[in-house]
């Protein structure tokens, strides 16, 4: 077909179709390359195949200005809009899963005359907003991070999940997101290891008044309380953001993360038709489908900062990560090597710890429970578990026997609802 021109991104998207033609890139590889579902990677490959190089254009390009739209092709819209994948878009959303899934690309302006004249009206129109009058954006990337979590009917099934969130104030980027069943410091922790892993260290975190990260009781120490050597009791969150060197304050109002909040509005409002389309059900799909999707939110919504210097600092090279992002308890063993978190006894495994000695127990979902002494880390196991005479037995396979219940044990601890519950909180 003579004429046709095609634009440098067409090309490239040319190219690396071709080469899932050729067997050289696999449609995963492709989808990664070009931000596209596998599944609209195989339909190009189609038809590519079956109509040339002009297959990697939309169908609609090649009619001549003004473009006629027919009663079929309105038809075909309207029952994409109102079939159980897309029942749940605005308008705006559902014009770019058009293109994204359906190689459909159509103006907003047309979609929204062919919609509303079969009476479809945009999910939006319905919401009633309150304005508040928003506070200029921080002038560096890092500069300030807000920091929430929203529970949510995500996956349509009457049960509420809460997604933890950061988000940048300058740019609006999404720093990390992750699902538990509830809001809990384990879901903290992991968006913060996101953060940490992509970003870096921002200079200042800014979360609401939850227990997670501060006490609720964080009542003023007296004279005689401080002259005996007593210390406030502060929340395991904050004891990882003062390593870190991280200011946090705690948030008056809601409104006062109106970032943050106004992305949860956008959750809410897209991930519900995202999930269903992924197939994603459990919060274990979930997490891994968010790490992808925020890349495609942050390319959507984000902004460039004023600034073009970055506040984020690099993660120290000496920070073990995987022990900071843990609960820190200290704790001294008796005789038998043992110790007591929550009214459950652990014993320490293959150790020469003198009694009575102080102990650093690390407690988190990557690592379970273990137990440090003088720079040497030591396995730990429930005491329940163990015969009376275990000197001859294989601890490393009895170990693995019983992970699970120890691993059990510390995810009981790290999703204390906070609503509910109050995290378990370190005085030093």
């Amino acid at each position: 077909m003579k004429g046709i021109e095609f634009t440098e991104m067409e090309i490239e998207k040319l190219i690396i179709i071709q080469s899932v033609i050729d067997g050289k890139r696999t449609g995963k590889e492709a989808s990664n390359k070009l931000d596209l579902s596998e599944r609209q990677i195989w339909r190009l490959v189609k038809k590519v195949k079956y109509n040339g190089i002009e297959g990697i254009k939309h169908g609609n390009c090649f009619s001549n200005q003004p473009k006629f739209i027919t009663d079929e092709f309105k038809e075909n819209i309207k029952n994409l809009k109102l079939s159980d994948d897309y029942c749940d878009t605005n308008f705006t959303h559902f014009q770019e899963l058009l293109e994204e899934r359906e190689n459909i690309k159509i103006s907003y302006t047309s979609l929204y005359k062919i919609l509303t004249a079969y009476g479809i009206e945009s999910k939006k129109k319905h919401k009633d907003r309150k304005t508040h009058r928003q506070r200029k954006r921080k002038s560096h990337e890092g500069e300030l991070v807000q920091a929430d979590g929203t529970p949510f009917d995500w996956f349509k099934d009457g049960n509420m999940y809460s997604i933890h969130g950061f988000i940048d104030d300058a740019t609006g980027k999404v720093l990390g997101a992750y699902m538990c069943e509830h809001e809990c410091l384990l879901g903290y922790l992991e968006t913060l290891r996101q953060m940490l892993k992509n970003y870096g260290i921002p200079k200042c975190l800014y979360p609401d008044k939850f227990s997670v990260f501060f006490p609720v009781k964080a009542q003023k120490l007296t004279i005689e309380e401080q002259l005996q050597g007593k210390t406030k009791p502060t929340t395991q969150f904050k004891r990882i953001i003062d390593v870190l060197g991280i200011d946090m304050f705690p948030a008056s109002t809601s409104q006062a993360k109106g970032r943050i909040e106004r992305l949860w509005e956008t959750f809410q409002d897209r991930l519900i038709t995202e999930f269903k389309l992924n197939k994603i059900k459990t919060i274990d799909e979930a997490n891994e489908f968010l790490k992808k999707y925020i890349k495609k939110y942050n390319k959507r919504f984000s902004v460039k900062a004023e600034s073009e210097e970055s506040y984020f600092e690099p993660v120290p090279s000496y920070i073990d990560l995987d022990l900071l992002l843990s609960i820190k308890l200290t704790r001294k063993i008796d005789s038998s090597g043992s110790f007591t978190i929550k009214n459950k006894k652990f014993q320490i495994l293959n150790n020469n710890i003198m009694p009575k000695s102080k102990i650093n127990i690390y407690i988190s979902k990557k690592i379970g429970i273990i137990a440090e002494h003088n720079n040497t880390k030591y396995k730990v196991i429930c005491s329940d578990n163990l015969p009376s005479k275990y000197s001859s037995l294989s601890m490393n396979e009895f170990y693995k026997e019983h992970y699970q219940e120890l691993y059990s044990f510390a995810l009981s601890l790290l999703t204390y609802n906070a609503k509910e519950n109050e995290p378990i909180l370190i005085t030093s």
